[in-house]
């Protein structure tokens, strides 16, 4: 029988989901003035939605089931997702990191036999997203963001280039995780109870995520060249104007960083190497940039509040995925995941039994290719929307015009997903 608590949840997730999509209402009445500015500016901070509407679910637990009640079920939940988020937020965003990165898509770009101005934007689109199969997706969206907005974002307006350019982008990075059984969220959540390893993915997901990645960033590259040609977008980078970084220093930001994905699982280990790599920023603070502090504590806001409401919803959603035959799950998967976020969506649908593996394979797919649809749709997202929303118009990315940018990369991912595969499809 469902009770009170979860028919509350789910309405409050109800109005998250709402809420997020009126984040450029609030944000105009912001940038009005006013007595009420101040609120109307956090009410338009797409990462508190959830972690508002979270708190009050706790208040309401808190007085409908005690105290005690509404604090043992957050102890239920697990948080180790959104503080790993933040973590590697703050490590990948590092000036070292970042400086290497860019060099590294520099040397590729030489490499191509078309224009630099193309070439680096798209390796850009392309070789970061891919990279998250192996330093993860929240990172590879943290790199991709950054280059991207010192490089591209950088002068007012433009917005309809910068929307494809995010929309592209949200869909690569929620595919480009999938060569890996570690890397990406939602396939995380399964992988170990589908006895799916790197191998399995990379044989029947990652050829099919890297075709629809380079499609996607061919076709942005190929729509936006007059501006990439012309100069028309772009900005002076952040690291020209300062003495380069020592290659000790990249080394060493370099081994916290993967030692940090390494630790993914394990909060107290990633936690500590995060205090030990700020004191280390702190005593070479000439090599560093400000770390990215605020952005990625708000995205660990964002993903717990997701946490605490998704943990509610098992009693409808397991049960919706549960009656649906593989085509059908296929295509209300990459629907859900756009006002779910795709992990959830995944672990809910781990727990259903007695499922094949052609179903097994169209929840996942349909999971990651729904990712880049909306902001809660995947958990790297936050992250890209903190870094760039304040290149956009009213400092913030209106849900509604990136679902329509991300429409057609992700009917891309569609198509390559749904080709025949071992499962007979």
């Amino acid at each position: 029988m469902v009770s009170h608590t979860e028919v509350v949840a789910s309405l409050l997730f109800a109005i998250a989901i709402i809420h997020t999509f009126s984040v450029p209402v609030f944000a105009r009445l912001a940038n009005r003035g006013g007595a009420h500015a101040g609120l109307w500016h956090m009410l338009s901070e797409v990462e508190a939605v959830f972690g508002v509407w979270a708190c009050v679910l706790f208040i309401w637990m808190a007085l409908t089931l005690g105290v005690k009640g509404a604090v043992d079920y957050l102890d239920t939940r697990n948080f180790t997702e959104p503080a790993f988020v933040f973590v590697i937020m703050v490590v990948a965003a590092s000036r070292p990191i970042i400086e290497l990165v860019r060099d590294v898509v520099d040397l590729v770009a030489r490499a191509l036999p078309v224009p630099q101005a193309l070439a680096r934007f798209f390796v850009i689109m392309t070789l970061v997203p891919l990279s998250g199969s192996l330093i993860t997706e929240p990172a590879a969206m943290t790199l991709a963001a950054l280059l991207l907005r010192q490089a591209y974002f950088r002068r007012p307006g433009q917005d309809g280039f910068k929307y494809l350019t995010v929309g592209v982008l949200f869909v690569n990075i929620s595919i480009g995780g999938v060569l890996t059984a570690y890397a990406a969220p939602p396939v995380l959540m399964v992988a170990q109870t589908f006895g799916w390893d790197t191998a399995f993915m990379s044989t029947h997901f990652g050829w099919r995520a890297i075709a629809a990645v380079v499609i996607n960033s061919l076709a942005l590259t190929w729509i936006c060249r007059p501006f990439l040609l012309n100069g028309e977008i772009g900005g002076a980078d952040e690291g020209e104007k300062r003495p380069p970084v020592s290659p000790v220093v990249i080394a060493v930001h370099v081994l916290f960083l993967l030692l940090v994905v390494l630790s993914s699982h394990h909060i107290k280990i990633f936690l500590a190497l995060l205090v030990l790599f700020i004191g280390y920023t702190h005593a070479y603070k000439r090599h560093q940039s400000p770390l990215l502090l605020r952005e990625g504590f708000m995205v660990g806001f964002f993903l717990a509040g997701l946490v605490v409401l998704g943990g509610l919803q098992q009693w409808w959603l397991q049960d919706l995925l549960a009656g649906l035959s593989p085509l059908v799950l296929y295509a209300g998967a990459t629907l859900l995941t756009a006002v779910t976020d795709n992990a959830a969506l995944t672990y809910l649908g781990s727990l259903v039994e007695g499922t094949g593996e052609l179903w097994r394979y169209m929840l996942v797919a349909g999971a990651v290719t729904g990712g880049g649809l909306t902001v809660i749709a995947n958990a790297p997202n936050p992250a890209g929307f903190s870094i760039l929303k304040g290149c956009f118009a009213d400092g913030t990315i209106a849900p509604s015009r990136l679902l329509a940018s991300a429409a057609v990369p992700t009917l891309v991912a569609v198509v390559m997903f749904l080709l025949p595969n071992s499962f007979n499809l």
